[in-house]
């Protein structure tokens, strides 16, 4: 199911996979070649400086489930493409996203391939070839992930036009939670305020001494 919703057209991008559309289904997979290809270039330059073999199996591995993720990202970008609504300022941006994805799956499969055939044979020269062409296809990853979210942040790609006007409208109602915070923390005016808060001065300029006064009835008492 999920290959033909990667693979196949607008049927399979409005039917989805487990309530994933393919706009939604490119948003989950679009972090798994970031994620993998980082890790994949590090732990390679992180062998070269140390020369365990650990860090070398780490790189080696990422670096293929990370080439294969990235093309699961590209062909699921391409399948939302035809889905969402857009226009041209969003088109623009989007054909600039795509050849960007194109080049980074390019890079890392072809680095993907080469460790695969050349692996056990590579001497330490041709091993820092390969990590420097990593850093270069991380530069890729980083500009394809930024036109992605400029697309989503700044233009709303993705989202429904029936979806946006809705949420317009309830952006334009308003809600404060700092109105509400306010009135939870503050105290009733009757329980703090005194009944009559207007202190009179004597010609001293000092408040008089407090008084008060007794129940009907009962005998003053003697200071």
């Amino acid at each position: 199911m999920i290959l033909s919703l990667l693979l196949h057209g607008d049927a399979a991008a409005s039917s989805g996979f487990l309530g994933y559309d393919a706009p939604r289904l490119h948003a989950v997979l679009n972090d798994f070649p970031a994620a993998l290809l980082i890790v994949a270039v590090a732990f390679e330059l992180a062998y070269l400086l140390s020369r365990k073999d650990a860090f070398r199996q780490v790189a080696y591995y990422t670096l293929v489930l990370g080439a294969i993720a990235t093309a699961a990202a590209v062909i699921s970008g391409l399948r939302a493409e035809d889905a969402i609504e857009h226009g041209d300022a969003v088109h623009e941006i989007l054909e600039t996203h795509e050849r960007l994805g194109y080049i980074t799956l390019g890079v890392f499969a072809a680095l993907a391939i080469w460790r695969l055939i050349r692996e056990t044979k590579m001497g330490r020269v041709e091993r820092w070839a390969g990590a420097v062409a990593g850093v270069v296809g991380l530069g890729f990853v980083v500009a394809t992930g930024r036109h992605g979210g400029e697309m989503v942040y700044e233009h709303a790609a993705g989202i429904p036009t029936s979806v946006l006007e809705a949420e317009m409208m309830d952006r334009e109602a308003g809600h404060s939670h700092e109105g509400g915070a306010a009135r939870e923390h503050e105290a009733p005016a009757d329980s703090m305020a005194p009944r009559d808060s207007t202190i009179s001065l004597d010609s001293a300029g000092t408040a008089p001494a407090p008084t008060h006064t007794h129940a009907p009835g009962t005998p003053e008492h003697k200071d």
